[in-house]
């Protein structure tokens, strides 16, 4: 009799049915590829955030960088155009600030355009009482804006090719070079000896009776020259009663304007006031006399020069006229302060 076959692990029926037939839980794999799935979503999700983010700070970053950059280049040529000016002994940016920033353009240049009714408003509808000069063209006010700032406006009356010639140079800026102070005092030396020869040589003496910066010419080599002749007089005429009043307000010596004529009683006092009276408590003031100098040369010269030099212009303001110097007391004072090699006798050292 054959013995009954009993199961076994190694002989069992079930043991050589395939894996694939083995019992397990039907969800699990769905679970595992559901999470998988899920997790690859969010993984795109935070690196499209992230690009976004970090693309809209590449941009913020790029405008920040293009605004300052226009800015900076404003900037620098705000600074370049006001450090040109006062190269020239000009700065236009603290009164051009002062106004809407408005520009008119045209072939020649652009200028700040500032409304008529501030101008009639500043000047007190451009009242006689504001007029502190004249030109050949028109009147010059003095004009009070905001924040009591001061500025000179002038109104030209009429018009014509040469009024606007005129108008336009005066307020072209000059493209020369600016001069240093050694060079300045050149030209003050040059003059007072065209002057002393005038004054001390000519036979009969000759009389200038203009003597202004707009009649002193330059040679290429900074040489002075006197100029505009034409209200000269020659003789021994020195008296005032025997020299009739011609020239420019401001420059000609004040015991002219009292005479018996009545000129000075036609003037309004804006019209008596000169440089000379502006500058006078400076001269006289240490403390405040590098402020009247030319921003360009302000910080380039030796403070003793300029208080000899201030010294002297007092003396020939001085109103009463025996207490102002001969030209020739005058050309002496200047020689020491110029430089040998520009015809004085100061011994410069190069450092």
């Amino acid at each position: 009799m054959d013995e009954p076959i009993l199961p076994s692990e190694n002989n069992s029926p079930f043991s050589q049915m395939p894996t694939g037939m083995e019992a397990s839980s039907p969800g699990v794999s769905e679970i595992r590829v559901v999470h998988h799935e899920d997790l690859n979503k969010r993984i795109l999700v935070a690196l499209i955030v992230a690009s976004t983010l970090l693309v809209s700070i590449l941009l913020f970053l790029s405008c920040l960088w293009i605004y300052r950059s226009k800015n900076s280049k404003s900037s620098d040529t705000k600074k370049a155009q006001q450090s040109q000016d006062a190269s020239k002994g000009l700065s236009l940016g603290p009164i051009l600030d002062k106004f809407n920033p408005l520009r008119m353009t045209g072939k020649k240049g652009s200028v700040t355009v500032i409304e008529y009714e501030w101008l009639v408003s500043a000047t007190k509808n451009f009242h006689e009482d504001n007029i502190i000069g004249h030109g050949s063209f028109g009147s010059v006010y003095k004009a009070c804006f905001n924040d009591h700032f001061l500025a000179a406006v002038k109104r030209i009356n009429g018009g014509g090719p040469d009024a606007q010639r005129g108008f336009e140079n005066e307020i072209r800026p000059s493209h020369g070079t600016s001069l240093s102070w050694q060079h300045r005092m050149k030209v003050a030396l040059d003059i007072a000896r065209g002057l002393e020869y005038l004054h001390e040589c000519c036979t009969p003496p000759v009389i200038h009776r203009d003597l202004k910066s707009s009649n002193i010419l330059l040679s290429s080599t900074y040489n002075a020259k006197l100029s505009d002749f034409g209200l000269a007089i020659t003789g021994g005429i020195h008296g005032k009663n025997n020299i009739k009043l011609s020239g420019t307000l401001g420059y000609v010596a004040p015991e002219y304007l009292l005479d018996d004529s009545g000129f000075l009683q036609k003037m309004s006092p804006s019209q008596c006031q000169s440089i000379v009276t502006w500058a006078m408590p400076q001269l006289t003031d240490r403390s405040k006399l590098p402020s009247i100098v030319d921003p360009a040369i302000r910080d380039t010269m030796d403070l003793k020069h300029l208080y000899q030099v201030a010294a002297v212009a007092v003396l020939c303001v001085q109103p009463e006229p025996s207490y102002r110097p001969l030209i020739t007391d005058v050309l002496h004072s200047l020689i020491p302060l110029v430089p040998i090699e520009l015809g004085g006798s100061l011994r410069t050292t190069e450092s």
